[in-house]
């Protein structure tokens, strides 16, 4: 069995350069965490990474119902 046989990470490893909607949260991930890191712990900071993760967990598993 290899890892790309496995039904969510397949589709991520698939996903790659050509997923434009992945590729920015990948990019947006590290400008995020400098965000916060800069302003510190606040509630807007805290919102920003709440909102991050759960439209990156929304967007992999509508990946993974989509295929």
């Amino acid at each position: 069995m290899r890892l790309a046989d496995v039904p969510v990470v397949g589709d991520l490893l698939e996903s790659g350069a050509e997923d434009r909607v992945f590729d920015s949260l990948l990019l947006v991930g590290p400008a995020l965490i400098l965000v916060i890191a800069v302003l510190g712990r606040s509630a807007v900071t805290i919102g920003l990474a709440a909102a991050y993760v759960l439209f990156f967990v929304a967007y992999v598993l509508y990946r993974g119902v989509r295929h």
